[in-house]
């Protein structure tokens, strides 16, 4: 029994594992991409804001694998589509192969900036954040479509608890992933996220 419990204990983090909810900041998710998390988190985003949002996206998106791929020819550690990526290299043109983890990484982030300032209604930095993940992953007009029609029966501007819901279960699981990682569980819509409207106003996206 002794052994069995050391072997398990000495295993690396296996796809089992990988389902577990663990924090973003257990040291069994690999810190050898932290750095382009952190670099791109402070170009597109802002350097007060926490870069452990995208390092929990990328573990929902591929547990942290850069050679993950997707039967929709998503690739590497931020799941991006080719076509996806020959748009951002568009703007990006220094971006080199999407499958490097910099620049995939690079990549998703940049997207998740452009997801984010599409959600422009009066609402919390935390749930425009949830609204940028739900569109990267079911796409920005399906979560557009869903909001609108809830706009419409509210007498409020939905926030993400209102919306959750609503999204595809496929969805609605990846980004309670996503928070899981990072807060531990749901919080309420109220969290700010403190920096980043200034520094998305000062600094358009190429």
């Amino acid at each position: 029994m002794r052994l069995l419990v050391l072997f398990c204990v000495l295993l690396p983090l296996s796809a089992v594992q990988a389902q577990e909810l663990l924090s973003v900041d257990d040291p069994r998710w690999p810190s050898d991409y932290d750095r382009y998390f952190r670099k791109y988190t402070k170009r597109y985003f802002g350097p007060a804001f926490d870069w452990r949002w995208f390092k929990a996206q990328a573990i929902a998106e591929s547990n942290l694998d850069p050679r993950s791929s997707s039967h929709a020819g998503a690739i590497g550690l931020m799941q991006i589509l080719p076509a996806t990526y020959r748009e951002i290299r568009e703007r990006n043109p220094h971006f080199k192969r999407i499958r490097d983890p910099e620049w995939n990484i690079a990549a998703g982030i940049y997207y998740d900036r452009l997801l984010y300032r599409k959600w422009r209604e009066p609402l919390p930095d935390r749930d425009r954040l949830l609204l940028a993940f739900a569109s990267y992953n079911a796409g920005y007009v399906r979560i557009r479509r869903i909001f609108r029609r809830l706009s419409a029966q509210l007498e409020h501007t939905p926030f993400w608890n209102d919306l959750e819901p609503l999204v595809p279960g496929q969805t609605r699981h990846y980004v309670r992933k996503i928070v899981g990682l990072v807060e531990g569980k749901p919080r309420g819509p109220t969290r700010r996220l403190r920096g980043v409207e200034k520094f998305l106003a000062l600094n358009q996206p190429s």
